[in-house]
C-alpha cells in the first residue's frame, strides 16, 4: 500500500513547478560541490517540522543541502523554516509558494536543487544521522540512478518501533533487465535517492494525482533510469505512524485523478523505446494499487459503494492495463520462486479474480485496525 497516503490531499496545480515567491532570504544562493540535496515539502507541519530539520542538520555527511518548500502553510511552518535558515545559512535554503500540493512542492525544491542527487523527506518524519551519507556512498559505489534505503515504522504517540523494513541486503539491478524487481520495492519517494539529471529528464504530468503521488513519481523515474537501482542495506528513515493513519478515506474525485494520471504515465511508457520492456511490470504495479490499495480505502468510505467501485476498477484495468491479467509477476511459479511481496500479490489477485475482495478487504482491515499491523503491498 502506498505510504504516501498519510499526506492529506491538497489543491492541485499543473505539472510544472509553481513560481517561487521567497527569494527574500538573504542567504539564498546557488551552492557548488553539493553531493545531495534533501527536499522537504512542508504544509502546516509546525508541530513536527523542528524534529525533522534537526535530524537533517545533524547528518554525518558533508557537502549536502536542505531545501524546505513551504507550500502555502497557514500555521507557523514558514516561521520555523526561516528561523532554521538563519541559523544554518550555508546548509538550508527555502522556497515559499502558494499552496500547490505535494507533487508540485517536491518539484519546486527539485528545480532549484544543486546536488548531484536528490532525496525527499516528509516533514512529519525524521532520519538517522547516517541517512545522507549511506545514500550517497551507495550511489557512488554502484553508479546508481536510484538508491533505496530501509525504514523504521514508529508509532508517533508512543514512539514504539512497529517494524523495520527494506533493510535487508539486496543486489543492485538494471530496471530494463529485471523489471520484476521494481514491483518488490515500496513506492514511497521518501526512502529513495534519485540522480538529479534523472529527475530532470523525467516526464512532468499535466494533471498530477491527488493521491498516490509517490507511485507516479517512482514509475516515471524507473521509465528513464539507465543505470542501476541499488540498496543501502540499512534503515535510517523514521516513518511516523499517526493514530489516524489507519483510517484511509477516499473520494471519487481522488480516484478519478489517479486513473487519469496512471493512463498518462502509461502513454509515456508506450512512447519510450525502453518503456515497452517495463509495461508488464507497470501494469502489475497499477493492479497492485488500483485493485488492492484503492479498494481498501474505498471499503472505509461511507460515500462510495465498494461493489460498484470494484466493477469500475476491473473494467478500467481490463481496458487500459491488459498485462495485469497475464503478468508473469502475479503467477504462482514466480511468486513461489521470489516469495515475499509476490506471494502476497498472488494471494490478493486470486481473491480479486474470484470476486471475493469484500471478505478479503474485511480481513485486511481487521489486521490493520485491530492489530495495528500495516501490510505492505
Amino acid at each position: 500500500m502506498d505510504n504516501s497516503q498519510k499526506s492529506p490531499a491538497r489543491q492541485l496545480a499543473t505539472g510544472q513547478a509553481p513560481s517561487l515567491e521567497c527569494m527574500d532570504n538573504p542567504e539564498w544562493r546557488i551552492m557548488s560541490d553539493i553531493n545531495v540535496s534533501v527536499v522537504v515539502p512542508c504544509y502546516n507541519v509546525a508541530q513536527t517540522l523542528a524534529r525533522c530539520i534537526e535530524s537533517l542538520v545533524n547528518q554525518t555527511a558533508q557537502n549536502y543541502e536542505i531545501i524546505c518548500v513551504n507550500d502555502g502553510s497557514t500555521d507557523a511552518t514558514l516561521e520555523i523554516i526561516s528561523s532554521y535558515a538563519r541559523r544554518y545559512p550555508h546548509l538550508i535554503r527555502y522556497v515559499d509558494q502558494k499552496n500547490a500540493g505535494l507533487w508540485n512542492a517536491r518539484w519546486s525544491g527539485t528545480d532549484v536543487a544543486a546536488g548531484e542527487y536528490v532525496a525527499y523527506v516528509d516533514s512529519d518524519d525524521y532520519v538517522d544521522p547516517c541517512f545522507v551519507e549511506s545514500f550517497y556512498a551507495t550511489a557512488k559505489e554502484h553508479d546508481a540512478d536510484i538508491v533505496v534505503c530501509g525504514f523504521k515504522r514508529i508509532d508517533e504517540d508512543t514512539q514504539t518501533l512497529l517494524s523495520t523494513e527494506m533493510n535487508e541486503a539486496r543486489d543492485s539491478f538494471f530496471p530494463q533487465s529485471d523489471p520484476g524487481s521494481l514491483i518488490s520495492i515500496n513506492s514511497a519517494a521518501w526512502n529513495k535517492l534519485f540522480r538529479r539529471s534523472l529527475l530532470s529528464s523525467m516526464h512532468r504530468l499535466e494533471n498530477p494525482p491527488a493521491i498516490l503521488e509517490d507511485v507516479a513519481l517512482s514509475q516515471l523515474a524507473y521509465l528513464v533510469a539507465q543505470k542501476r537501482v541499488a540498496f543501502t542495506g540499512n534503515a535510517p528513515y523514521c516513518y511516523m505512524i499517526h493514530a489516524d493513519s489507519m483510517i484511509n478515506t477516499i473520494t471519487a474525485e481522488q480516484i478519478e485523478s489517479v486513473r487519469k494520471a496512471l493512463l498518462e504515465i502509461r502513454r509515456f511508457f508506450v512512447q519510450e523505446p525502453n518503456g515497452k520492456k517495463l509495461l508488464e511490470s507497470y501494469d502489475t504495479t497499477v493492479f497492485l494499487h488500483m485493485g488492492i490499495a484503492i479498494p481498501f480505502r474505498v471499503s472505509a468510505s461511507a460515500q462510495l459503494d465498494l461493489s460498484q467501485e470494484l466493477a469500475l476498477m476491473t473494467d478500467y484495468l481490463n481496458e487500459h492495463f491488459p498485462y495485469w491479467r497475464t503478468s508473469q509477476f502475479i503467477k504462482l511459479g514466480y511468486s513461489l520462486k521470489h516469495g515475499g511481496a509476490f506471494l502476497k500479490l498472488y494471494i490478493a489477485s486470486c481473491f480479486y479474480r474470484l470476486h471475493l475482495m469484500r471478505p478479503f478487504l474485511a480481513a485486511y482491515r481487521l489486521v490493520v485496525e485491530r492489530l495495528h499491523i500495516e501490510i505492505k503491498w
